[in-house]
C-alpha cells in the first residue's frame, strides 16, 4: 500500500513539473498609480522641533492602486521648494517596512531636512514633501504636493550620552585614553570642574576614541560640532567649571578662583582647600567647633569664589540631601553628597560635623568628578 501511494505521487510530481515550460515565466511591470491626497500634516504646518529622542511628527497618505491587486510600497520625499523630487533632500519608507500608508517621522531626521534645505539652526524656513509609490522597479511621484514650515532645533539632534575633555590644554593631556569625563547633569546637558592651560588645544568629545564626535567654541559661547581638526584654546589657566548645553547649542565658562570650608556658626571661612587637580579640592586645618549656650555648633558648608562674565561672584555648596544629624562611621555616602546652591546663606543645606573633629586637625576634601556622584571626604589625621 505504502509503494502504491509513493507511486503515485511521484507520478504528479513529474506531471506538475512538465507542465512548468520556462518560455510562460516572463517578468513583466506591473503598473501603480500615484497617490492622490495627501492627509497629514495639512499643507504649510508650522512645526517647532524640540531636542527628544521621542518626538516625531505623523504623516499619512491615501493607499495607491496597482494592477496585479498587490500592495504598494511608499517613500516620503522632501525637497527645497519648487524642486521637482528628482533630487530629493531627503528620502525615508512609510511604516511596516515601505508597506503602510503613514509615518513618524522624528524630529531629529526633520532637522536634518531643514538642515540640508539650507535653515540655519534656530531658525526657520519651508521645505516641501510628497509621497513616492513603487512596485518592482515602477515608481511614480504623487502630482500633490504640501509645504512644512520647520523651525529647526537651536541646538543638536544627535546629543551624545557621554562628553569628554582631552587635548594638550585639559589635565588629562592629549591622550585620549586619558580624557577628563563630564557630569551629565540634565538631558543633553554636562558639566566639568577642571583646570586648563593657556596657549595649547583642547576639545570635547563623544567618546574615548580617535573616531569620536568633537565639539568646540569659536568664541566661548556657541558649541558647534567640528567637521574638521578643530580645537580650542583658554587666555588664562585656571579652573574653570564648563557647562555644555546641546538642546541650544551653548557653552559657558566660570573660573573658579578659589574654595573654603564655610564654618557657619562664624559665619565665615575656617580655611581654604587648594586645588589638586582632576576636580579635587582638599585643604588641613584644626576644627573646633563653636560653643554655645545650648551645646557645641559643628554646622559647615563650602563657599566659592568665582568669575563668570567678567564678574566676582560669590557662591555655595552645600548637601544634596537635607540633614540635621552628625555623621558616623555607618552614614550612608549619600550623607556627603554636594549640591550647588541658589543662594548664598548662612545655615541652610549645611552638614554637621563627626563628634572626633573637634579640636582635632583635620583634612576635608571637595571632591568634582564627572564620573562619580560630587561629595566630599573629611579626615581626622
Amino acid at each position: 500500500m505504502k509503494k502504491t501511494a509513493i507511486l503515485i505521487w511521484l507520478a504528479a510530481v513529474i506531471a506538475t513539473l512538465g507542465s512548468c515550460k520556462t518560455d510562460n515565466i516572463a517578468y513583466t511591470d506591473v503598473q501603480v498609480t500615484a497617490v492622490d491626497n495627501l492627509f497629514e500634516p495639512f499643507d504649510n504646518k508650522a512645526v517647532k522641533l524640540v531636542s527628544s529622542a521621542s518626538a516625531s511628527l505623523f504623516f499619512e497618505w491615501e493607499a495607491a492602486l496597482t494592477e496585479d491587486g498587490g500592495a504598494p510600497q511608499y517613500e516620503i520625499a522632501f525637497d527645497v521648494v519648487g524642486g521637482d523630487f528628482s533630487k530629493p533632500l531627503y528620502k525615508l519608507t512609510s511604516n511596516n517596512k515601505g508597506y503602510a500608508t503613514n509615518a513618524y517621522i522624528t524630529h531629529k531626521v526633520l532637522n536634518s531636512v531643514a538642515s540640508l534645505a539650507g535653515i540655519n539652526p534656530g531658525e526657520s524656513g519651508d521645505v516641501q514633501w510628497t509621497i513616492v509609490t513603487s512596485r518592482g522597479i515602477n515608481r511614480v511621484i504623487s502630482p500633490v504636493v504640501r509645504k512644512l514650515k520647520i523651525s529647526s532645533l537651536e541646538g543638536f539632534a544627535d546629543i551624545p550620552n557621554e562628553l569628554y575633555a582631552t587635548g594638550e590644554a585639559s589635565e588629562g593631556g592629549a591622550d585620549i585614553a586619558a580624557a577628563l569625563a563630564f557630569k551629565q547633569t540634565a538631558t543633553g546637558e554636562f558639566e566639568i570642574y577642571t583646570k586648563l592651560e593657556a596657549g595649547k588645544k583642547y576639545v570635547f568629545v563623544d567618546r574615548k576614541d580617535n573616531d569620536a564626535r568633537r565639539f568646540y567654541s569659536d568664541n566661548q559661547v556657541k558649541l558647534k560640532e567640528a567637521t574638521e581638526d578643530l580645537s580650542m584654546e583658554v587666555t588664562k589657566t585656571a579652573v574653570y567649571r564648563i557647562q555644555v548645553d546641546f538642546n541650544v547649542a551653548t557653552i559657558n565658562f566660570t573660573e573658579i578662583k578659589s574654595i573654603g570650608l564655610w564654618f557657619s556658626p562664624d559665619n565665615k571661612i575656617m580655611f581654604n582647600l587648594p586645588y589638586q587637580g582632576k576636580g579635587i579640592w582638599s585643604g588641613t586645618g584644626v576644627i573646633a567647633f563653636k560653643q554655645e549656650g545650648w551645646g557645641k555648633d559643628e554646622r559647615y558648608k563650602f563657599q566659592l569664589e568665582t568669575v563668570a562674565n567678567n564678574k566676582n561672584v560669590i557662591e555655595q555648596f552645600g548637601a544634596k540631601n537635607p540633614t540635621d544629624s552628625r555623621p558616623t562611621p555607618a552614614s550612608d555616602p549619600a550623607y556627603y553628597y554636594i549640591k550647588l546652591l541658589k543662594a548664598v546663606t548662612q545655615w541652610d543645606d549645611k552638614w554637621k560635623f563627626a563628634s572626633e573633629v573637634d579640636g582635632k586637625s583635620t583634612t576635608v576634601s571637595v571632591i568634582l568628578q564627572g564620573d562619580k556622584e560630587y561629595t566630599h571626604q573629611v579626615t581626622v589625621n
